[in-house]
């Protein structure tokens, strides 16, 4: 193995929240071969977390059992393997991968610079933002599974919809075929401009946050709904509701996972008793 292993290694530092207790393992694979080598000699009943720019994630404070790994870092292949067919790995950051194609005159993806994570994590949730959704454009994918085994697959192989896909058991995403269409670079690098911009004033950047926390209700915003309970600046510990977005949790600087977690169902709590409707956490809680 070529990666970097770590023993009881802290989490904070790999979320975007800065929140987390620590994993058991940890391992940053050098390259895909190295990730191969390395879930080969794994434990078939080992658990196994992946993360990428960790900005979907909220880790308790108790930790994680097992083996997390970390694509960012390592699996940051990104090429251009046909004239309108970019190949990406997981650990591609989408912003990154929103430039590369923009300065190559290709056009479809310029969103994906709003999404604060990485390929692996907008595959495998459907990640989007202003309009536009991760697999509107891919074209096929690459995973991998326990034993170490790669395998191409289809959009076919999985449903997709909101926030959401579903596929084959036991599977990770390792690489992802974007299929694109010629544009302008002027253009696409301007739009790619505007919306980082329209995101820098709507939204909490450059503060310890994971995104958007709710998913959206079916016609409805729920950032919308948290404002008119006004909860905007509510607090528990360090962990509060932006004044800037209230879809968005800010860590303040000392807050934990707990503070954050009780913030995220106090909401839930009030948006149902003031609208009758039960917000669902885009963000996935994981660990003790």
């Amino acid at each position: 193995m070529r990666g970097r292993l770590f023993k009881n290694k802290s989490l904070a530092e790999y979320t975007s929240w800065r929140v987390g207790g620590p994993a058991e393992t940890l391992y940053i694979p050098s390259d895909i071969n190295d990730l191969v080598t390395f879930l080969q000699q794994l434990p078939e009943d080992e658990p196994l977390l992946w993360l990428g720019l960790g900005s979907n994630v909220l880790i308790r404070d108790g930790g994680v059992e097992g083996v997390v790994i970390v694509t960012q870092g390592g699996l940051n292949s990104i090429a251009q393997i046909e004239a309108e067919t970019i190949r990406a790995e997981a650990g591609v950051a989408c912003a990154q991968l929103a430039r590369y194609t923009a300065r190559l005159g290709l056009t479809g993806i310029e969103f994906m610079a709003g999404i604060p994570g990485t390929v692996g994590g907008a595959l495998a949730m459907n990640a989007g933002c202003w309009g536009g959704e991760t697999w509107q454009t891919v074209m096929q994918v690459e995973t991998i599974n326990r034993s170490g085994q790669r395998t191409l697959r289809q959009p076919t192989d999985y449903k997709v919809a909101y926030r959401h896909v579903m596929g084959p058991q036991d599977e990770w995403f390792v690489a992802g075929y974007f299929k694109l269409v010629p544009g302008e670079k002027t253009r696409s690098l301007a739009d790619i401009h505007n919306l980082l911009k329209k995101r820098t004033a709507s939204q909490p950047t450059g503060l310890p946050n994971c995104g958007s926390v709710f998913r959206n209700p079916t016609l409805d915003y729920a950032a919308r709904l948290i404002e008119q309970c006004g909860l905007k600046g509510m607090k528990i510990g360090d962990a509060i509701i932006s004044e800037k977005h209230a879809n968005f949790i800010i860590n303040q600087g000392k807050a934990t996972a707990e503070d954050i977690e009780k913030l995220i169902s106090r909401i839930i709590e009030h948006v149902f008793e003031s609208h009758g409707v039960r917000l669902m956490p885009e963000v996935c809680i994981i660990g003790k």
